[in-house]
């Protein structure tokens, strides 16, 4: 079994550990090949791995660093885009979830708010192809949505994935028949719907579907 190569960056010794951990004893797919305090650390450390799949990244250091997480998204996004990025911060800040959101980063969670599953359940899903937000943050994040939509007159983007299930939704088909075709797990299914409703503003099933047949999203 190929395992999942992560990196873990965070100026807090004990919430690395914690994180580490919990990934190497539970879940046996995951390797955390590195840690690093700072973003000089970070990038010098890249430069000895043989392969990264992952970096859970934190967005705020409190030790005074001039790099933020923030910069080594950006930075990370532009020389080594086939890493993904899991955001984790105490942050939850509109402006910087949107940077975030901005830079390509595949997840963002809030620190108070993880279970000792979270990070494990996050990255999963992020290297299944999807995107991945705490409850909070897809509050946040659809938010700052339906702020843009007030000031832009494009029409909405979906991402493959998401015409994927919105296509499957309008065919009717069960939620457990939709992850099998996706090939994604049953509760992926249902937080993947979440994320879509709360981004857009829908409170249905129904409404989705009308909404994307209504703007070409999908066609009969």
């Amino acid at each position: 079994m190929e395992k999942i190569k992560v990196i873990i960056v965070d100026d807090h010794d004990l919430f690395r550990s914690g994180v580490r951990l919990n990934l190497e004893l539970a879940h046996p797919d995951i390797e955390v090949v590195g840690e690093a305090n700072s973003g000089g650390a970070f990038f010098q450390l890249l430069e000895t791995v043989d392969a990264v799949d992952m970096v859970l990244l934190d967005v705020i250091f409190k030790d005074g660093s001039n790099i933020s997480g923030i910069d080594i998204a950006r930075r990370l996004k532009a020389e080594r885009p086939e890493i993904k990025i899991l955001a984790i911060s105490a942050e939850d800040a509109s402006s910087i979830i949107a940077e975030m959101l901005e830079i390509g980063v595949e997840g963002f969670i809030h620190k108070s708010n993880c279970t000792v599953h979270t990070p494990a359940e996050a990255i999963h899903s992020i290297m299944q192809g999807l995107e991945y937000y705490g409850r909070d943050i897809a509050a946040i994040i659809s938010r700052i949505f339906l702020s843009k939509t007030k000031t832009e007159k494009n029409a909405p983007e979906f991402t493959a994935q998401e015409k994927q299930l919105i296509e499957y939704c309008h065919e009717g088909l069960p939620a457990k028949l939709i992850a099998d075709r996706m090939g994604i797990a049953l509760k992926t299914v249902e937080w993947y719907k979440g994320k879509i409703f709360a981004r857009y503003g829908f409170h249905s099933t129904t409404e989705m579907v009308r909404y994307a047949l209504k703007n070409g999203i999908i066609r009969v």
